[in-house]
């Protein structure tokens, strides 16, 4: 990858939102992990559907047949994203609601009193709730323990709880809370070996690295459309193999009891579906754009997945030296203390931090006056930022996201406040 510039100004005109202002300050949407601000395309996308196609499934006519045609593309397009096969993409209302669902159909299918479950310390709880609450019907739960220190899992206690009774491994991909990338193909392997179904929260990997759920060799993997440039809408992969099997939770009458239809309740949201189609194509667009400096890396890749996965490239390309200047500049600020693995191991561009004494919700209030949006608290990481880190009575944490419309100049300013914060601080 040589001379790689980033299209920053042709991204950003596609975004409305980035025209706000607060206080007289120009908006930074420094909130991508908990949801990205969507372009103009995804939100014609939806209007188009609504007023053109909008029909219910499975009819004789021409809206119907439409729409039927539209889902199915959208499907086909996280395929390319996933690199699957459109019969085993489903979407639903979001990602902790297709994990209950498939939670539940699990326990229907090869689940008994006295199996296991193995989840994680690092996780959200979209991916440690729905299997805690099988506890209710007799299934052990264990969880991975996450030292405190680098806020990485550790393996070796990682492989230690996993036994002959273990029946699924729940493991995210990406830390919402700290930023920190597992390594889940040595997870899923290390689980196979016990003949155990992996389960991949990759809701925070997806908006910063392609996915190929081949390469990891995963049975389920889901994400969120919303993380990523989409409307609000959860989708999930589920190898066919395993999907035939799975005693659905769904109504039990009618047709759709094949797959992918089989993981979906209820008449589909297809114009979130479209919308969420569209943000692949967006994510493709910036690979089209930009694939010239990763054709080493794109191998023999070619159409919608060779662009997806220079997009994904490009995306983080630009966002890593961003984030690592803010890695680098804020715990030059006293007392503030930057949380996540060491340098040089994987990480997304999501940065988090505290400062000794100080509730995050008081950061999180300055710098929104400023127009600086930023997350505070413990985003559903509630093990790993309440209990392993210990942050529940501090508020949590502060927690800057990046996504590719955000600017080294927005990074500069929220530099600038936290150094104003804390010269505030001290002048008190």
């Amino acid at each position: 990858m040589s001379q790689f510039k980033f299209n920053i100004d042709d991204l950003r005109v596609q975004f409305p939102a980035l025209a706000k202002t607060v206080n007289g300050h120009p908006a930074a949407f420094l909130d991508g992990p908990g949801g990205t601000q969507v372009p103009i395309r995804v939100v014609n996308k939806i209007s188009d559907y609504l007023y053109y196609h909008n029909a219910n499934h499975d009819g004789a006519f021409a809206t119907s047949q439409e729409s039927d045609k539209l889902y199915w593309e959208a499907r086909e397009a996280y395929a390319d994203f996933f690199n699957c096969s459109p019969e085993e993409v489903a979407f639903g209302a979001n990602s902790s609601s297709n994990n209950f669902r498939l939670a539940f159909g699990l326990l229907r299918t090869i689940l008994e009193p006295g199996d296991e479950v193995l989840i994680t310390d690092i996780d959200h709880e979209g991916n440690r709730s729905p299997w805690r609450t099988l506890e209710d019907f007799g299934v052990i739960v264990k969880s991975a323990a996450v030292d405190p220190e680098t806020c990485t899992l550790k393996m070796d206690d990682f492989a230690a709880k996993l036994s002959d009774k273990t029946k699924i491994v729940a493991v995210n991909w990406a830390s919402n809370g700290c930023g920190t990338i597992t390594d889940v193909k040595k997870c899923i392997d290390l689980a196979h070996e016990k003949g155990a179904v992996t389960v991949i929260d990759a809701v925070h990997y997806a908006p910063h690295r392609w996915i190929d759920v081949k390469a990891i060799g995963t049975d389920i993997l889901f994400c969120s459309s919303y993380k990523f440039f989409g409307p609000h809408l959860g989708v999930i992969y589920v190898k066919k193999e395993l999907g035939d099997k799975l005693k659905a939770v769904r109504v039990m009458a009618g047709d759709n009891t094949d797959m992918p239809w089989k993981l979906e309740t209820g008449t589909p949201a297809f114009e979130l579906a479209c919308g969420a189609a569209e943000a692949v194509e967006f994510i493709a667009e910036i690979g089209k754009q930009h694939e010239q400096f990763f054709t080493a890396e794109l191998g023999g890749l070619s159409g919608r997945r060779r662009n997806i996965v220079a997009g994904m490239m490009a995306i983080d390309a630009y966002e890593e030296p961003i984030a690592k200047k803010l890695r680098t500049q804020l715990p030059t600020i006293k007392g503030l203390k930057v949380y996540g693995p060491p340098e040089g191991h994987p990480r997304t561009s999501t940065v988090t931090f505290a400062i000794d004494g100080v509730h995050a919700s008081e950061i999180g209030k300055f710098l929104g006056q400023k127009g600086l949006f930023v997350w505070d608290g413990d985003y559903y990481a509630i093990q790993l930022i309440n209990h392993v880190l210990g942050l529940e009575k501090e508020g949590g944490l502060v927690r800057i996201g990046l996504a590719p419309y955000n600017t080294e100049e927005e990074i500069d300013r929220l530099i600038a406040a936290m150094q104003e914060f804390a010269s505030n601080r001290e002048g008190r």
